[in-house]
């Protein structure tokens, strides 16, 4: 397991959308291991393959500790919750500034696991929101897209001050 660079905010790659993962073999179960490595480097709970510059539906979450990992490939939301939470987020591309986000406090997913085979979860709480932050990465979605724009502002220069 390497530990990979991670892209820093602003790089443009980070608002690109991931491809589709056709292929199941090695290369992609290696990937979703140097993923692991990186996040857990990082600090971080979650982390999607374009955080490293791979532009693959890709992404690896590990909530309560190792032994925790979960890895899904190609996940797409099915179903949102009219119910909404509000949780704190950052990314390993942005250390140092977090901020409350709000999203559906409960969803549905479809994914595939590392051998290719189709699954579906019900998330909430942490999880969910976990999810929804790592699946608008692979859409390329930055997570302080959805913010206001001046909390937005405000993030963009509290990360600018903790770069310096």
């Amino acid at each position: 397991m390497a530990v990979l660079p991670i892209l820093r905010y602003p790089d443009p790659r980070l608002r690109l959308p991931s491809r589709k993962v056709a292929t199941f073999d090695a290369r992609l179960a290696a990937l979703a291991d140097d993923l692991a490595a990186t996040m857990r480097a990082a600090p971080g709970i979650g982390i999607t393959a374009a955080h490293v510059g791979v532009l693959e539906r890709l992404t690896v979450i590990e909530l309560g500790g190792p032994g925790t990992l979960r890895v899904y490939v190609n996940p797409q939301i099915e179903w949102f919750s009219p119910e909404l939470q509000r949780h704190a987020e950052g990314s390993v591309s942005m250390p140092g500034v977090t901020e409350e986000v709000e999203r559906p406090a409960r969803i549905r997913l479809a994914y595939q696991d590392l051998g290719g085979a189709a699954r579906t979860e019900e998330a909430d709480g942490l999880l969910a929101v976990c999810l929804q932050h790592e699946i608008d990465q692979l859409d390329g979605i930055f997570w302080i897209d959805r913010l206001s724009r001046l909390k937005r502002e405000r993030v963009v220069k509290r990360y600018g001050k903790a770069k310096a």
